[in-house]
């Protein structure tokens, strides 16, 4: 039976330090970390600005948890209101909906606020270097007033509505340009010098539903945990390699992070993946595993997918022609017009179907087609004939990646740290939306919000790592390039950002649930999860 708490494992061992994280055994406590290969000014000036002494906890032996305040509440930290811009200079503005856009958008906007008397201001919004994509000007945004509180600011907003705009309120700490603002920051440490469990990744009953990380945690009997991959449609998005087994397609050319040897060795690349399918004498490509056909998330599929085939973090593209692997894991497929066959552990085919929905048989996987691709199925297979799928799963230099029972792949991004260096990949992981329309990349990547990394530091400890945030005067959250450097700044070799947001949740025995997640409901349910066990 699941229970709602973590087991307690171990005695909880308690110190308060001023260091910024927790120290191999005998070690030195450092008061702070040096940036290296980032730009000249780096957002944290060198060093986390702690504003408590940190403290570290035991949870198990090998595995510590380091909680840190940094930065605080100043008098630059206020309310205002974002109105939105239209797409196009003559747009309406009554149902904009980019929060920024180029200056001559901005300007003519604030000059029509100030003709219904409001006293606008217009503000440049400068993006960061990344590893691919050069630091420059992303647009501007209008903004009116400054106001203590959010009801404040919601007045204002009600009365720009009523005056025929669009908008919404901010918190300027969360902005991503405050290097002091209030942060909470947890990281957990796995020393596998004294732990002798494991971390890998974990899912409920199927990949098709979502659970609770304190819910999977329990039933695990884990130590500790964290939210781990994006989920689209109730089911982890990219390439996903459980102990050795594909469960998930790539978004072709996105990071991933690879774990191997029970979390004692951790890589950050980036992935690509093919799976073709043999009828006989003719092959066609397989266009996704474990997901609904005709959608894909992120993009950067196989080929056919419309807008784009790069790509591009949180956006749907289709594809009216696809065939999708199912796996057992997978649970109730989709149903719906197409065609389908379903095959055994040998994968000899035991049914052709002209319609999809069937089950998927122990050992075995069903293929789904929509379009030309379920004619082509349909003409190609038969019931009682064996057909041969081929996997091929490979790493940035184009080697083949063994898939071991010992080997996780989570494709989640973008990297953070490579080789103990920032690497931050925006471009090729879809972060710079295509277009003129800047508003995803400012509101996901630019400004402050929850964030959930993993990576290995150079002692060779495994971390997994949660900044609260979108919580005014008590964490803001970081942009992507800051979350990167604070992954340096704690030690990180290597480091790749996870699922974040309202998915952002750390639990640890004892303590249950550390961080304060975002959604105003609490805990959200996942995809998958990374879990540390005993």
């Amino acid at each position: 039976m699941r229970r709602n708490t973590i087991p307690m494992m171990a005695a909880v061992a308690t110190v308060l330090t001023a260091a910024v994280a927790a120290p191999a055994a005998g070690a030195a406590l450092p008061q702070s970390y040096t940036v290296a290969g980032v730009s000249d000014t780096p957002f944290f000036g060198q060093s986390l600005p702690l504003s408590a002494p940190s403290v570290t906890t035991t949870v198990t032996p090998g595995v510590t948890l380091t909680s840190m305040s940094l930065g605080a509440k100043d008098a630059d930290d206020y309310w205002t209101v974002q109105v939105y811009l239209p797409a196009t200079i003559d747009g309406p503005l009554n149902v904009a909906d980019t929060a920024l856009g180029p200056k001559k958008i901005a300007d003519q906007v604030a000059q029509a606020l100030r003709s219904k008397g409001f006293d606008p201001r217009t503000e440049q919004v400068d993006s960061p270097a990344y590893a691919d994509h050069p630091a420059g000007t992303l647009g501007w945004i209008v903004r009116i007033g400054q106001y203590a509180t959010s009801g404040d600011a919601s007045a204002m907003l009600s009365k720009l509505r009523a005056a025929g705009f669009a908008g919404g309120t901010r918190y300027t700490a969360q902005d991503g340009t405050d290097a002091t603002a209030p942060q909470k920051v947890h990281v957990l440490r796995v020393d596998f010098r004294e732990f002798g469990g494991t971390v890998g990744t974990d899912f409920g009953p199927t990949l098709n539903g979502t659970e609770k990380l304190t819910d999977l945690a329990a039933a695990a009997g884990a130590v500790a945990g964290i939210n781990a991959q994006w989920f689209y449609n109730s089911a982890p998005g990219g390439l996903f390699v459980k102990d050795g087994k594909l469960l998930g397609a790539a978004t072709q050319g996105r990071a991933g992070v690879k774990i191997t040897h029970g979390g004692r060795a951790v890589d950050v690349d980036t992935y690509t993946a093919h799976v073709t399918l043999r009828a006989g004498r003719d092959t066609i490509e397989i266009d996704g595993v474990n997901r609904v056909p005709g959608e894909i998330w992120n993009c950067g599929g196989v080929g056919g997918d419309l807008p784009t085939e790069k790509p591009q973090h949180d956006l749907k593209c289709t594809d009216s022609s696809e065939l999708v692997q199912f796996t057992p894991e997978w649970g109730a497929t989709p149903t719906g017009a197409g065609a389908e066959v379903v095959l055994d552990a040998h994968d000899k085919v035991i049914a052709v179907n002209a319609t999809r929905g069937a089950g998927v048989p122990a050992g075995g996987s069903t293929i789904q087609a929509i379009g030309d691709s379920a004619d082509w199925l349909l003409e190609h297979t038969k019931v009682g004939t064996k057909l041969t799928l081929t996997e091929r799963v490979e790493d940035s230099k184009g080697r083949k990646v063994a898939l071991t029972p010992g080997t996780t792949i989570l494709q989640v991004g973008p990297a953070l740290v490579r080789d103990g260096k920032v690497s931050v990949n925006a471009a090729a992981d879809g972060l710079i939306r295509e277009g003129e329309d800047q508003t995803f990349t400012y509101n996901w990547a630019v400004r402050g919000n929850p964030r959930s990394m993993i990576g290995m530091d150079d002692q060779g400890r495994l971390m997994l790592v949660v900044v609260d945030g979108r919580q005014a005067g008590y964490s803001e959250g970081l942009g992507i390039a800051q979350t990167a450097e604070l992954m340096k700044l704690l030690g990180a070799r290597e480091a790749m950002n996870l699922d974040g947001g309202g998915s952002s949740v750390m639990v640890a025995s004892g303590a249950g649930i550390v961080n304060r997640p975002s959604d105003a409901t609490g805990e959200r349910s996942l995809g998958n999860v990374l879990l540390v066990r005993p």
